[in-house]
């Protein structure tokens, strides 16, 4: 075992400083190195690991932790267009339409369908706002679609999720099955949102108390493996109960800092889980379908894209639209998780999931390329001028004497009011758009 994280760690820390070069994601890097080590250095024990496997789920543990943190009701509230209305119909068509091709033209049975159109339907999160946010784009109208729409499907993987479970059950009648697993979640959340409630804020704040940073990571670690374990003794995801863990601390004052601490665990074990997912590529498989995967990836984004593009148009622009539609075209990291636990639980043939990772990961490698281009692509279709919704660019040059208010918080903004009051300039810097 030692062996292999030496060589796992040896291998994804150059292959990454080299692909960081072209601009493609440290996703891509892990996936490359799981395959790279399982066919260059004959670790195929590694592969049928189960302690690895389970490992590696805690990655998309601590990533549903991490949303459940963003996943603010008042923030819901004010984006419900672009969430609820957008999103919920970007999900809900491309899962259907999806899923209706898999079953009529494919032949697939109707819950494996249902499984592969959800999961086409979702985006990549973690590369389209880091690459947006990088860009400056996030702040600008189709910007605030996308972000709208990303946080729908973050919220989709839930369902998505509890319906694999319900689905790999086999000696229940679904009505029976959905009746056990309402009551069950009725039980789990109401215990989750008491403990949050009642005990969170006061257990933070003794742990506070103590001014030792190894004790407030161990209970950050206690509350989302906790909750993680608590939720899998009830037939659910260990997702499921890091997701609600999230959700309870992002209603008390140590949010920022339980992100700010966790991030690092969250990103390593994520690694670990592409790091599985490469190492199940098969190449046979991957080179006897060649033809199936090049006829189906264009396919699908075209698909994708012209779903997104006729929700949109009706209610914005033409151009930003397009630029929604084609910053949505991938398949993203959720799409693995869910084809990964459907192959587990015996949902998705080995072939056919073969074929769908391989897809996932290619349009996820062609992602940057296609965002930081893609003013030059949306001309092609339309030179209609966008409109800037985010702050007015300033001009440096016209600006002497003045004051930069760093933090534009409730602090900041009173103080820029008595600024304003005394007739001076300033330039207000802040993280938080």
């Amino acid at each position: 075992m030692l062996e292999i994280i030496i060589v796992t760690i040896l291998v994804s820390t150059f292959l990454n400083l080299f692909l960081k070069q072209f601009g493609i994601p440290t996703i891509i890097g892990y996936i490359a190195t799981g395959t790279i080590i399982a066919y260059g250095f004959h670790l195929h024990d590694a592969i049928h690991s189960h302690e690895l496997k389970e490992i590696a789920e805690f990655g998309v543990v601590f990533l549903m932790f991490t949303i459940g943190l963003e996943f603010s009701i008042n923030h819901l509230i004010k984006m419900k267009k672009e969430v609820f209305i957008y999103g919920g119909l970007q999900v809900f068509l491309t899962a259907g339409f999806f899923a209706f091709l898999a079953n009529n033209f494919f032949a697939i049975e109707i819950k494996s369908a249902i499984i592969i159109g959800s999961a086409l339907a979702l985006s990549s999160t973690a590369i389209v706002l880091k690459l947006l946010n990088e860009n400056g784009e996030i702040n600008k109208l189709y910007g605030r679609k996308v972000l709208g729409i990303l946080l729908f499907q973050d919220i989709a993987v839930i369902p998505i999720l509890l319906m694999i479970t319900i689905f790999s059950v086999t000696d229940k009648s679904i009505s029976s099955l959905l009746f056990e697993t309402f009551v069950d979640a009725a039980i789990l959340l109401t215990g989750l949102f008491l403990v949050g409630k009642y005990l969170l804020e006061p257990f933070f704040h003794a742990v506070s108390k103590t001014k030792s940073n190894e004790i407030f990571v161990s209970s950050i670690l206690l509350i989302v493996i906790g909750a993680s374990y608590v939720a899998h003794l009830f037939s659910f995801s260990y997702s499921l109960g890091a997701f609600v863990a999230g959700m309870m601390i992002a209603e008390t004052q140590y949010k920022h800092q339980v992100e700010a601490d966790l991030i690092p665990f969250r990103d390593l074990l994520l690694g670990v889980f592409f790091i599985t997912v490469g190492m199940q590529l098969d190449f046979k498989i991957i080179y006897e379908n060649i033809a199936l995967i090049s006829l189906l990836i264009p396919i699908l984004i075209l698909i994708k894209i012209g779903i997104i593009f006729t929700i949109l148009k009706f209610g914005t622009n033409k151009r930003d639209a397009l630029k929604t539609a084609l910053s949505l075209f991938q398949l993203g990291e959720f799409a693995l998780v869910i084809f990964e636990l459907s192959f587990a639980q015996g949902l998705i043939d080995p072939v056919l999931g073969q074929v769908l990772i391989v897809i996932v990961v290619i349009t996820m490698i062609l992602t940057p390329f296609v965002l930081r281009n893609i003013s030059s692509i949306a001309d092609i279709f339309s030179k209609q001028r966008e409109k800037n919704h985010g702050f007015p660019k300033i001009d440096k040059n016209s600006l002497t004497n003045h004051i930069v208010l760093i933090g534009y918080g409730r602090l900041g903004k009173h103080i820029s009011e008595l600024i304003q009051k005394d007739g001076l300039e300033f330039i207000a810097i802040e993280g938080d758009i």
